[in-house]
């Protein structure tokens, strides 16, 4: 069972290419790659600066409810890694995990310093799918029709998750797993002072990401309004928390779908998303500098030598 789990990301990824290729060739795909110029990368460059800084303060934030010192500069740099490697190693986790066994570590508290990267993560998600259901309800888009039902089941699913964490029972494992769940969420999320910083920082990540995917379709001559655009640049965004291989799949699916659905075009849909795949990497490529970092060896003073 645990074989299938871990080959059926990599094979569904590897369909929704084949698929993908099938019906619209390699010319989008080499058309996307060949389109990327040196002020897109530079774009992205500055706009991946941006939301590593964010994310990296709302870890921050985060860890610190959770009992973990976590400075601001070494978030950063451990955030800029780990991008880069959920963008160049299968699943789209692995740097989440490296992060929070890595600070984990370094705390001598494994198990909390992977809580702290999973809440983190699990909040900002949360913020992500408030903000795409509130723009989506607003702004036309092949969805739109579906958001009010998608909105409801959103809030019900609010409140059963409410009513859960104040259910109250005694002896239980499940009683106890609950109790250390609800005791992390208040402790990490939704303290007074963590909160709106939270909402702040995702809110800014979030645009940061939708800006960067209208710049990968600005870059492949897509010209559609910028209004017609973002609900799309949000749902193509939010795909990309499913697990991938490298970041591929599906985001090329996601993209290709919205945009055929939008009258866009399934092959600049596919297109956008490999410009954009393209400017993510190299947006989040410092990471690879902090990893390379991490392996050489510390100068270390000689015995008896102080810093004087």
């Amino acid at each position: 069972m645990s074989s299938i789990r871990r080959w059926s990301g990599p094979v569904a990824t590897l369909a929704v290419l084949v698929v993908l290729i099938w019906r619209l060739g390699t010319g989008p795909f080499i058309g996307g790659l060949e389109a990327v110029d040196g002020r897109a990368l530079l774009a992205a460059g500055a706009i991946g600066f941006v939301t590593t800084l964010c994310c990296a303060w709302r870890w921050t934030v985060v860890a610190r409810g959770l009992g973990l010192h976590l400075p601001l500069r070494a978030a950063v740099a451990a955030y800029y890694r780990a991008l880069f490697l959920n963008l160049t190693l299968p699943t789209g986790i692995a740097g989440d995990v490296h992060r929070g066994l890595s600070h984990g570590r370094d705390a001598h508290d494994v198990g909390r310093g992977l809580r702290a990267v999973g809440w983190e993560r699990g909040a900002g998600q949360v913020v992500q799918v408030v903000l795409t259901v509130a723009v989506l309800l607003i702004l036309p888009s092949p969805v739109r029709s579906s958001m009010p039902f998608i909105a409801l089941a959103a809030v019900a699913l609010a409140l059963a998750a409410v009513l859960l964490g104040r259910l109250r029972g005694r002896g239980s494992r499940w009683t106890r797993i609950r109790n250390a769940v609800v005791t992390d969420i208040r402790a990490g999320v939704l303290r007074r002072d963590a909160l709106p910083t939270i909402v702040l920082t995702t809110t800014v990540a979030v645009v940061g990401y939708a800006v960067l995917f209208l710049v990968a379709a600005r870059t492949v001559g897509v010209t559609a309004p910028i209004s017609r655009l973002l609900p799309l640049a949000l749902l193509a965004v939010l795909a990309m928390v499913l697990p991938s291989v490298a970041g591929w799949g599906p985001r090329e699916g996601a993209t290709a779908w919205v945009f055929a659905a939008a009258g866009l075009g399934a092959a600049q849909g596919a297109a956008t998303a490999v410009a954009y795949g393209v400017l993510a990497l190299a947006a989040f490529l410092p990471g690879a500098l902090v990893l390379v970092a991490g392996w050489l060896p510390r100068a270390r003073l000689p015995e008896g030598a102080t810093d004087g």
